[in-house]
């Protein structure tokens, strides 16, 4: 169990060019194989690619190469590169890692032992937790906005336009919406 794929994904094309870049998570990858012995087939990205699906291109390849025989696993700098869904990763476990390997650099998870699968599953729920209460507070904090007319997205509703921040009735247009 060996042979790994790396994998590593970044959520949006800002992402590419800042924060943990594909390049760094790259470099990881290789040196964590270089460490643990491990044959390192090819590292696959997928750049600018949410993990709220597993319908992504690079991610399928990486898996088919399981499937083909290629690799015994795949590699992640962080578990959040793969999923941020409990319900994905159960999916994932399910139908590749009872049988096949998966590694985390960081967040020092394999499954190729009883605890390295318990940590897995631990984590994976702190991820979903996490990307639920990012969006929760994005939700209230727009909503808040929205509830004391400022600017809360990037155009304003027709019959509105934006004055210092503030959205206030375009009066041009609010006679429009009058005469239809």
């Amino acid at each position: 169990m060996n042979r790994m794929v790396g994998y590593c994904r970044v959520s949006t094309h800002k992402q590419v060019d800042h924060g943990m870049s594909l390049q760094v998570q790259e470099q990881q990858i290789k040196s964590y194989a270089s460490l643990y012995n491990i044959s390192l087939i090819e590292v696959i990205s997928d750049a600018g690619q949410s993990a709220a699906s597993l319908e992504r291109g690079g991610l399928e390849r990486a898996l088919s190469m399981l499937d083909a025989g290629k690799a015994d696993g795949i590699l992640v700098t962080k578990l959040d590169r793969l999923t941020r869904s409990v319900t994905d990763l159960g999916k994932l476990i399910e139908q590749y890692f009872t049988k096949y390997r998966l590694a985390s650099v960081s967040d020092q998870i394999d499954t190729y032992t009883a605890s390295g699968r318990l940590v897995l599953n631990v984590l994976i729920s702190v991820s979903q937790w996490e990307r639920e209460i990012i969006s929760e507070r994005t939700k209230l904090a727009l909503k808040y906005k929205k509830d004391n007319a400022q600017r809360y997205s990037g155009y304003a509703p027709y019959g509105y336009r934006f004055d210092a921040g503030m959205i206030v009735a375009d009066e041009d247009e609010q006679d429009i919406i009058r005469f239809v």
